[in-house]
């Protein structure tokens, strides 16, 4: 009789950190912020040797909390708990895991909620725009600040890997494993057709007021609505969608309205909703503006092959969207560097091409990276 596999261990309760840098922090834009705060939480103990840490980088709409409780009553845990905790994927047991919020977010970290110290009033659209190597350099002084030296690892999924792929361009010394997960260096130009679309949806809502709509005390809720509608369609391929909901009707649905008819505009009316309750639309636009990855080119070459990262590769693709399904990514690594080439996901190694952008996220049963990651 087959034994159960047993059920990994839980983290249980964890508590956000604070850490504040008062040094400047040079802006890829030009300019610069005087000071700022970066809110994190971390999972396992630091040896001491301070060389068991991994760094987590979330995507746009993801935050510092990727795994554990908060408090017993929360509904439920952090955005990649199945991965992150004892005997998972990233396990805790043998792991110190860094996950910080982004610079220029809305849950914690110094971004367009937070107060200019300089007018005394929240950054709202002043805050400045802010890119993935902005990003990265926001998470070297936090390295700094916790006392690692090197990264064991650097691992993100859609925005996530654009991060870690830019850690392994810009500091391949600081880290020994880049894994990186449905991104690519750079988006389509259709990806940036759909995001152009997005911001204008924020930026034309009558709320929007420039960017200052918490001064009239209102949101731009239907503009961020449809920006997150959009974005979903293009994290899931059209096969996806066709096996997800194909033309399912509603059992409730009207006819020859505009109420919800089908079960994919019930998906898309309800990741809308959700996400107008926790997102704020400045930093929807301040961090989504420039989603790709600074290449430092030289000699029109991508140098994801520098000496110092022992296994700058550790690359799980996927569908990065509607525009660019598996086996296609615009401005890949390998097509000007065959020796930093992409796995083979065509199944003969135990991995696929994930159905979805976000299958990164999904349940245990279906985030087919957990066994590679591991690994």
């Amino acid at each position: 009789m087959k034994q159960a596999a047993a059920t990994p261990k839980r983290l249980g309760l964890v508590s956000p950190q604070r850490a504040l840098f008062e040094q400047a922090l040079q802006l890829d834009c030009g300019r610069s912020l005087a000071q700022h705060e970066l809110l994190f939480e971390t999972y396992g103990a630091l040896n001491a040797e301070a060389s068991n840490a991994i760094l987590i980088c979330h995507a746009l709409s993801g935050d510092h909390h990727a795994a554990g409780l908060h408090q017993d009553s929360d509904s439920k845990p952090g955005w990649w708990d199945h991965c992150i905790g004892p005997g998972k994927a990233i396990d805790t047991d043998r792991f110190f895991v860094v996950c910080p919020n982004n610079l220029g977010g809305c849950s914690g970290s110094t971004g367009p909620t937070s107060i200019n110290p300089e007018s005394g009033k929240a950054w709202g659209p002043d805050f400045p725009l802010v890119t993935v190597r902005d990003w990265v350099k926001s998470q070297a002084m936090l390295q700094a600040h916790l006392g690692i030296n090197q990264w064991a690892a650097v691992i993100g999924g859609s925005l996530g890997g654009m991060q870690a792929m830019q850690w392994a361009i810009d500091r391949p010394e600081a880290l020994r494993h880049a894994v990186i997960i449905a991104a690519a260096p750079r988006l389509s130009a259709q990806n940036i057709a759909f995001n152009e679309i997005a911001r204008q949806a924020i930026r034309s809502d009558p709320e929007f007021h420039g960017g200052r709509y918490a001064e009239h005390g209102v949101l731009p809720e239907r503009g961020l609505k449809l920006a997150r509608m959009l974005g979903h369609i293009t994290y899931l391929s059209d096969e996806a969608m066709r096996a997800k909901f194909g033309r399912l009707r509603r059992a409730d649905a009207g006819s020859y309205n505009y109420e919800v008819e089908f079960e994919v505009e019930s998906y898309l009316r309800h990741q809308g909703q959700q996400f107008v309750g926790r997102f704020d639309a400045n930093a929807h636009c301040k961090t989504g503006f420039r989603r790709q990855v600074d290449p430092g080119l030289r000699g029109g070459r991508w140098p994801l092959t520098t000496a110092g990262v022992e296994q700058a590769g550790r690359f799980l693709k996927g569908c990065l969207s509607t525009a660019t399904p598996p086996g296609y990514v615009d401005g890949a690594p390998n097509a000007t560097a065959p020796e930093f080439a992409w796995p083979d996901c065509s199944g003969r190694n135990g991995l696929h091409p994930p159905p979805t952008h976000s299958h990164h996220r999904a349940a245990p049963a279906a985030a087919e990276p957990n066994s590679a990651i591991r690994g």
